[in-house]
């Protein structure tokens, strides 16, 4: 909103919060989104017609035109006394969904098309823009280059096959090979194989880092699985810088960077809007994010991890024990009690992690890490992926993956292959921790969950 000082002229528009009828003077708050503060409008009587003052409702958009003046009431150091008022687009105001009673964040949900209009999320995506400039901020300054990664693809870069499929067959008649067994026919479909929205960028950002070396992607991604929890997206950012000539080492360092450059940034330009989710949302959310941005993150192998957590004493939801994933409750006790730091945790065994991670010498651990902070747990992982090519092609019989599919992936260790390295950041998990949001679906425009595709 306008921020000029008192005895400017000025026009303003935007969409009207509340108004307030006082004798002789009409009070109108306006926002046009960009900045949590709203506007105030003075309207004397009779400076308008009456016919438009009706009209002048919550919701309606209307352009404002007078004087920005020194304001003596609360909220606000100045005001604009208003010549001229003009309702651009009327808003009935016993059908809008927006009154100025609060609403909760399930309600506004329902009305997705409406609530980036509300205090909160309007925000939460002005952090959210902050951020996605931050993440390019960053790695431009460092000479990564942007990679679009490919949305379509026929590659499962995790393993797990929770892939959207996607065809132009028809889906109740597809052609069918008689000498495959009556199988559908693939060759038929658009790209004469089976092809899927992509889980990850990380495979194509690994053919660029060994021509570019530093480079990195932001892209969507998707996700088939049926899993319906404050936590999950079927499509969701994500941020995937890879770097060739790079160890478990250098990777950490990256990422550690990365994190407190992020909240740092959110932190400097955002403020109003953290202050306000600090006050509804979250009351510890301004102190743990200086927490983090000031820290030195504490270093340690998944094995000792696990060895604090056994002698901890406590009753675990989901016992501890070595060769197991670390859950939520186990990261947040290293990094809340034990460090009061983010974590990073390295050398994971390999049979919980991806095909693509490097070996270790013991033949039982990859070169793995997860980047554990305070308040949520993982938030970045990451490794040092697998160049030897003798070692890859066997980690890909292991895991059952058809080595045709990989066929390129496999080049790139034949031919100039290096050590490199790289993570992975959720962008709507970081946008979780760095506004205190307890539920996915409130950070991102527009949430795809299972039965769930407004828009």
């Amino acid at each position: 909103m306008l921020a000029l000082p008192p005895g400017t002229k000025a026009t303003a528009h935007g969409w009207i919060k509340t108004r307030r009828d006082s004798k002789g003077v009409h009070f109108i708050q306006i926002n046009d989104g960009s900045s949590f503060p709203d506007l105030q409008i003075v309207l004397e009587a009779g400076k308008t017609v009456e016919e438009t003052l009706a009209k002048a409702t919550t919701g309606a958009a209307v352009r404002v035109s007078g004087e920005m003046v020194e304001s003596p009431g609360k909220g606000q150091a100045v005001e604009l006394r208003a010549e001229t008022l003009e309702v651009i687009g009327a808003s009935p105001p016993e059908t809008y969904p927006l009154q100025k009673k609060r609403h909760n964040l399930e309600t506004l949900r329902e009305f997705g098309h409406f609530r980036p209009r509300s205090n909160t999320f309007g925000a939460v995506f002005r952090v959210r823009n902050a951020l996605a400039y931050a993440i390019h901020k960053f790695f431009q300054e460092r000479g990564f280059l942007y990679v679009h990664a490919p949305i379509l693809t026929t590659s499962d870069a995790e393993g797990a096959g929770a892939m959207f499929q996607v065809t132009t067959l028809d889906v109740a008649n597809p052609p069918r090979s008689p000498e495959n067994g009556g199988r559908i026919d693939y060759t038929k479909d658009f790209f004469s194989k089976p092809a899927y929205l992509t889980v990850s960028g990380q495979l194509e950002a690994e053919i660029f880092a060994l021509a570019f070396t530093n480079v990195y992607t932001f892209g969507p991604t998707f996700r088939a699985e049926n899993s319906n929890t404050p936590r999950h997206l079927a499509e969701f950012w994500m941020i995937e810088p890879e770097m060739a000539f790079c160890d478990l080492e250098g990777n950490q360092q990256l990422a550690e960077e990365f994190l407190k450059y992020l909240i740092s940034y959110v932190m400097e330009h955002c403020r109003p809007d953290l202050e306000f989710f600090n006050q509804r949302y979250e009351p510890s959310l301004l102190a743990t994010l200086e927490n983090v941005a000031g820290s030195e993150f504490a270093r340690l192998p998944y094995t000792q991890a696990v060895e604090i957590l056994e002698k901890s004493g406590r009753q675990w939801e989901f016992p501890v024990s070595w060769g197991s994933d670390l859950q939520s409750e186990h990261e947040r006790y290293l990094t809340e009690e034990i460090f009061k730091r983010p974590v990073i945790v390295t050398d994971y065994p390999a049979r919980i992690k991806a095909f693509y991670m490097r070996s270790n010498d013991d033949g039982k651990t990859v070169r793995a890490m997860d980047v554990l902070a305070p308040g949520i747990g993982e938030i970045i992982g990451g490794s040092q992926r697998e160049e030897r090519l003798d070692v890859l092609l066997e980690k890909l019989r292991e895991h059952r993956l058809p080595e045709e599919n990989y066929w390129w992936y496999l080049d790139l260790r034949r031919f100039g292959g290096v050590p490199h390295s790289g993570f992975g950041l959720g962008f709507e998990r970081m946008m979780m921790y760095v506004t205190g949001m307890k539920n996915i679906r409130d950070v991102i425009p527009f949430p795809r969950t299972p039965g769930h595709a407004e828009f």
